[in-house]
Order: structure tokens, then C-alpha cells, then sequence
């Protein structure tokens, strides 16, 4: 395909702004995505002259991309110029499942059992390659679509190698990668075969400027690259750079906050109020509420949070018939057979607890696994204590997000590895989120929190997760990468 125009600004990204299904007559149509990316990208305005790169997902999307010649109809899109690239269906598989989702992401979130994982045997090399292709598609879509010197954000542990191969076909170009993941410490990233960790890093380092969400996650990543690359790291004052092979790759941080002004508006519209309603005859009146709402992923720790909550409910029986647990897990990645296990056990606990403690008036633990934001938000505004407990988060949005929209302000129960814990910290109520008995300590902390002290915490939280909205996000990753 050739480029239509030259864009000024880029983003490239496995997901895209749009995804399209067929409706009943037989037409494909477009729903509109949300996220940071979508609101920061906004903020440049319609004249910037902005093309974003994204993958087909389904058979759906990649039917859209081929009618619309891999430009996406601007209808569609909100305007958006958006290029959708229609990957090999296997190619993308290997690269997304088989690398992305299966290697990548458990390396970055230390999930491995490493007793019988990983293998990396032929099966992975082929699904290698695919990741190698994949990137290599990306690349090759940006070096056409990008006008003389524009400025390329290219996201994730998707496109760790486009920064790279981009350029080597466009040198002329500035190039950021951003990680929306956390970073593994050097001796677990080494889990990687050796000159799959070297491709790793030095497909980043093809970037002018490799940005993070906390500082944590910028250090390991520099750490990797003094560690097996031998680069050298220099570091004056809060910023620090990465010199290899003749070149310099600036580190920044960009810690992602919540969009303040979207999530008030958006929590009290009528879906948001009807949902809270139902929610709150379920619940039933003069109850305290425990919030979560994550994805069904298996570095949520969903399971030891389902666990603390039961050890709440079995060491303070005081607590029968005056608190109730909402939790909603939503699916993700059901492609892959471990997280579909994943979630069967979620449902498995939920079931138990509530066998175990229920009554006829009380049911303690009410779970959704059925995705719907507007049940979120008004699940956020019911909160007393929301539970944030991931193994590893590079962010976690939900932490942001419930004190911003909870109507009588909410303790928050916050891991100390989650990226929020950095912003967040000191107004949440730690716990590492291994230990059970020590989460079932600090969700009885919460729900027993003076009501002054919980709506003061509940205040300087939502200031400190709103910190940094998205738009400003995008704008200050632009401005550092000179665009």
C-alpha cells in the first residue's frame, strides 16, 4: 500500500483505536475503543497530521482492512487516519499468543513455574520468527506512512523490535517506545534465551527516548542493558540515558494517570445508575462493600485475593451479613488454555465462599465474569475498600480510578508491585500480595477505617491518580521526544 499523505505524528500499536464485528445482515461495524492511547492521541488535534498503525485482531477486522485498502474509513474511526495491517492469521498467532501474551508478558510479570517453564525448543523458534515478522510488518507500514523527520510512538512488549528495524529504513526519523509493562530484573529476564533477551533490548535501543511507567521499571530496563548488552548507563539528576554500539537511547518516565473529567461524567449517567441500583438491592442496605474489577489475568492475583477474603470472613465472624465482596474478573486471553483454567478456579472459590458463608439473607461474594463498564463504574461508586493485590502491574488503572468516582471515598488495599504503589503508596494500605493472612488483615483495616480518615485518604489519592491524565501523558512523551 501506498501512503495517502505523510504523517507528522505516529503510534503504532498491536491494538488500535476500532474493532469491527459483523452485525446480522452481514455488515461490519465499527466500535470505537477507549484508554490513554485513544484520549492522548486527541490531544493533538485533527491538523497534526497523526496516522495510527495497528493489527487486524479477527476475521472481522482484517475483512474491514482489506475493503478499506488498509486505511480505515475516518467514520469509523472518529476521524482517526488509522492504518490496520492484515497480518498472516498464523504469523500474527505465533507473534502475539506464542511470544507476546506466552513469553514476554510472563517474563516481564515473573509468573513462570520455573521448575517445568519455559522450554524454548524448536516450536518456540518458529513462533519467534513469526514475532520477528510481525515487527518487521509494522516497521515497514511506518517507514511508508511517516513525512521527513515525524515522530514515531511505538507501544509495548508487542513492537519491542520496530524501533530497531524502523530504523534502519528511515533514520531520519524520532522514535519512542513506551513499556506498559513492568520490566524483569536482569537475572529473570535472562530466562530468555541469550540472543533472544540481546534482540529484546536492542530493538528498544533503536529508539531515541524508551519511556516507563515508574522509575522501577525504567531502572531494570537499564539494568538488562548494562547486564547483557554491557552498555553503559549514565544517569544526571532524573534522567538517565543508555549508550551502545555508537548510540545514545534517552529513558524517560511517564507514570499514567486516570481522566478525571471522563470517569465523573461517565460514572453517573443513566446506565452507570441503573447498574448501581441493582447492585445495591443485591448487596442489600447498610452493608460495606469490597471492590474489584480486573481482567481475568493471571498476574491480577484475583485467586489469593478470593482467598484473603474468605480468611477475613473466617477470623472476624463479625463481619457476617455486613460485608459483601464484589468482584468482577473479566475473561482475558481465553485463546490460551491456562488462563481459561485460571478463571475456572476463580469461579471454583467464589462458589465455595459463598456455600460456605452464605445465608438466605446474605449472599457475601457476588462475581461477574461478563466484561461491562458501566457495572465498573458503579460497582466503584458502592466502594469502601477496593482490593488491588497483582503479583506485578506495570500501572493498574483500577487503583486510579475507584477513588476518583467512589461516592463516600474508599480505602485502598494497593500491592507494593503495582506501578500505582509509587504515586499511591503512602494513602493506601500496602500488603504484599503473596501473603494472605496479611490481606485479610488490611481488608479489615479498610473496612473498619474512620469514615474521616477514609474520605481524606479517598481525596489525596484521587489527586495523585489524576495526576498525569492521558492527554497530558501522550503530550509530554511527544514533547520530550521533540515532536
Amino acid at each position: 500500500m501506498v501512503a495517502t499523505r505523510a504523517a507528522q505524528v505516529l503510534v503504532a500499536s498491536n491494538r488500535g483505536p476500532v474493532s469491527y464485528a459483523r452485525a446480522e445482515d452481514g455488515s461490519l461495524t465499527a466500535r470505537r475503543g477507549g484508554g490513554g492511547l485513544v484520549s492522548g492521541l486527541s490531544a493533538i488535534g485533527a491538523d497534526a497530521g497523526s496516522v495510527w498503525v495497528c493489527a487486524a485482531l479477527s476475521d472481522d477486522d482484517r475483512a474491514a482492512a482489506e475493503a478499506a485498502g488498509g486505511r480505515l474509513d475516518p467514520a469509523d474511526t472518529g476521524g482517526q487516519s488509522v492504518r490496520m495491517l492484515d497480518i498472516d492469521p498464523a504469523v500474527f498467532a505465533g507473534a502475539y499468543n506464542g511470544i507476546a501474551n506466552s513469553v514476554l508478558w510472563f517474563v516481564h510479570h515473573l509468573l513462570y513455574a520455573t521448575p517445568l517453564e519455559p522450554v524454548f525448543n524448536q516450536d518456540f523458534r518458529a513462533q519467534w520468527a513469526s514475532y520477528e515478522s510481525y515487527n518487521a510488518a509494522f516497521a515497514d507500514a511506518l517507514a511508508e506512512e511517516a513525512a521527513e523527520g515525524s515522530a514515531v510512538l511505538v507501544q509495548d512488549y508487542h513492537l519491542t523490535l520496530t524501533p530497531r528495524l524502523l530504523r534502519e529504513r528511515r533514520p531520519d526519523l524520532r522514535i519512542g517506545h513506551f513499556s506498559h509493562t513492568p520490566w524483569a530484573p536482569p537475572d529473570y529476564f535472562r530466562l530468555l534465551p541469550d540472543d533472544v533477551a540481546a534482540e529484546v533490548l536492542l530493538g528498544i535501543l533503536g529508539a531515541d527516548r524508551a519511556a516507563f511507567l515508574t522509575r522501577r521499571w525504567a531502572d531494570a530496563f537499564t539494568a538488562c542493558c548494562a547486564d547483557l548488552l554491557g552498555a553503559e548507563v549514565t544517569t544526571d539528576g532524573a534522567e538517565s540515558a543508555v549508550r551502545h554500539d555508537g548510540r545514545t537511547t534517552r529513558i524517560g518516565v511517564h507514570g499514567l494517570g486516570a481522566d478525571a473529567e471522563f470517569l465523573r461524567e461517565r460514572a453517573h449517567r443513566p446506565d452507570v445508575n441503573e447498574r448501581l441500583a441493582a447492585l445495591r438491592e443485591q448487596i442489600g442496605r447498610d452493608r460495606k462493600v469490597i471492590v474489584r474489577v480486573d481482567r481475568t489475568e493471571l498476574s491480577k492475583n484475583i485467586v489469593r485475593g478470593l482467598m484473603a477474603y474468605e480468611r477475613l470472613l473466617a477470623t472476624h465472624p463479625e463481619w457476617h451479613g455486613r460485608v459483601v465482596h464484589v468482584a468482577f474478573a473479566y475473561p482475558s486471553r481465553h485463546d490460551l488454555a491456562v488462563y481459561r483454567d485460571y478463571t475456572a478456579t476463580v469461579q471454583r472459590l467464589a462458589e465455595e465462599v459463598n456455600s460456605r458463608y452464605g445465608t438466605v439473607d446474605w449472599q457475601p461474594l457476588i462475581l461477574h465474569v461478563r466484561d461491562d463498564f458501566a457495572r465498573s463504574l458503579a460497582a466503584y461508586r458502592l466502594a469502601d475498600v477496593a482490593l488491588v493485590n497483582p503479583i506485578r502491574d506495570g500501572m493498574n488503572l483500577v487503583a486510579k480510578e475507584v477513588p476518583v468516582v467512589s461516592d463516600g471515598g474508599c480505602a485502598l488495599v494497593l500491592s507494593r508491585e503495582a506501578g500505582a504503589f509509587a504515586e499511591l503508596g503512602d494513602d493506601s494500605i500496602t500488603v504484599n500480595p503473596y501473603d494472605v493472612e496479611a490481606t485479610a488483615r488490611a481488608l479489615h483495616e479498610g473496612l473498619t477505617m474512620p469514615d474521616g480518615e477514609r474520605a481524606m485518604r479517598s481525596k489525596r489519592l484521587a489527586a495523585a491518580a489524576t495526576a498525569l491524565p492521558p492527554q497530558r501523558w501522550f503530550l509530554d512523551q511527544l514533547a520530550a521526544l521533540g515532536g
